[in-house]
């Protein structure tokens, strides 16, 4: 058989240029943009003006991967408590950035609490609840200088549930002059990216470095999202925030995240994302950042963690001995990884196989760093074990498991900690 000739190209996302923005709290420095990789936000659910559990969800949330931080700032309590909540984090030794999230009254609160607004790292200015008439200039403008005063970057952040109604109108007026009307899906995606540009216009008058602007248009709906994104790209080169708008629960808030982010993250658009899931009862609030994690992974774009391969199982699988395991293997990975993650370089990048027959197994588990193809329904009861592609031993008997897990813990000390010593001889 010949090669293809010319050859399949490697899908590869190119990054579309954007100017790079500096998210700060003391030393710690996170650079959206430009060349820096794409940022994970998450946003906090509590009651802002409770200081310990702001915090306390805030420390969970950046544990869990979260690089910037919004917190919701809607009245003087809320405002009064931001410093409170910094002040508690940088006790903890957690140095996230936090983001206000201003609506309607943003202008007075930030003018009100100058405290507040030194202790947030960036402001989220949405323009259609800043006001109306001649306020919302005036209004808009409050809360620009007082992120110039405290050199702050903003995020416009323009969201179709709260579009400026006076903008809307005049575009539906101007589409029903046309001889052939666009729909209201069209109009709809024309106001949101205007919304976003010519407030980014206005900031850039009033003395903002575009550089420190930050876009977002955000939809509930898949295709929209694309759609909007996509004009917004090729119209500007501020960095852009990517995220559903209410994405929903569980599945179908991932699985939607996902299909939308993967294509706009594939195209090369995207500089910070956030999975805006409604969290499930008792659930943790940082599984939306677990979701975030996966996209950005999954896409080959960073990687945060060891990736475990599992095949699905079947009719040869009739145990569920290698979905336990698989589980189990996982759940020690992440659990690990705030230790290995400084102790390891280079660790998130490992590849797991955990395979249950002889079919895929060996095959898979020999691509892995390290793998195991377990035995299947009817075949002999031997695991083999693959480091690097070699077959290294055969795991037999009832603890598999702990010693699979044990193998892996070795495997790691040996390969990235090899890593560690030669930067530490470096230094």
């Amino acid at each position: 058989m010949e090669l293809l000739d010319p050859p399949i190209p490697e899908a590869v996302p190119t990054r579309h240029k954007t100017r790079q923005a500096r998210v700060a709290w003391g030393s710690h420095v996170v650079t959206v943009g430009g060349d820096a990789p794409v940022r994970v936000q998450s946003m906090t659910n509590t009651d802002t003006a409770d200081a310990i559990a702001t915090a306390i969800q805030v420390k969970e949330l950046a544990a869990a991967g979260s690089e910037l931080v919004r917190i919701t700032v809607d009245t003087p309590e809320a405002a009064a408590a931001v410093p409170a909540i910094r002040e508690q984090l940088d006790r903890m030794g957690v140095s996230v950035p936090l983001i206000g999230d201003f609506h309607y009254n943003g202008h007075r609160l930030l003018t009100d609490f100058p405290q507040c607004a030194q202790a947030l790292s960036k402001y989220r200015i949405n323009p259609g609840n800043v006001g109306k008439g001649e306020k919302r200039d005036r209004q808009f403008g409050q809360m620009i200088d007082m992120a110039l005063r405290y050199d702050k970057p903003v995020r416009i952040g323009v969201n179709w549930g709260s579009l400026d109604q006076d903008l809307l109108a005049s575009l539906m007026d101007a589409n029903a002059r046309r001889t052939q009307p666009y729909d209201a899906r069209q109009i709809m995606a024309q106001a949101l990216v205007l919304s976003a540009l010519d407030s980014a216009q206005r900031a850039q008058e009033l003395g903002m470095d575009p550089a420190q602007i930050l876009l977002s248009c955000k939809v509930s709906n898949v295709q929209d999202l694309v759609t909007v994104y996509r004009a917004l790209a090729a119209r500007c080169d501020y960095a852009l925030h990517l995220g559903l708008t209410e994405a929903g629960m569980g599945t179908k808030g991932a699985v939607a995240s996902t299909a939308a982010l993967a294509v706009l993250l594939q195209e090369g658009i995207g500089d910070t994302i956030r999975v805006s899931l409604t969290p499930e009862p008792n659930a943790p609030r940082s599984q939306e950042v677990v979701v975030a994690l996966e996209i950005l992974q999954a896409l080959g774009l960073r990687a945060f963690t060891p990736s475990v391969t599992a095949c699905p199982g079947c009719g040869r699988t009739t145990s569920t001995f290698f979905q336990e395991l698989t589980q189990s293997i996982d759940t020690f990975l992440r659990a690990q990884m705030p230790v290995w993650r400084s102790r390891y370089p280079g660790v998130e990048q490992m590849r797991v196989a955990v395979m249950g027959c002889i079919v895929n197994g060996p095959g898979e588990s020999k691509h892995a760093d390290i793998g195991i193809s377990l035995p299947g329904t009817g075949e002999a009861p031997a695991a083999p074990v693959f480091i690097d592609g070699e077959k290294r031993m055969t795991l037999r008997g009832d603890a598999i498991a702990a010693e699979f897990q044990s193998i892996v813990e070795t495997y790691v000390q040996q390969r990235y900690g090899a890593t560690q010593r030669h930067l530490d001889q470096v230094a």
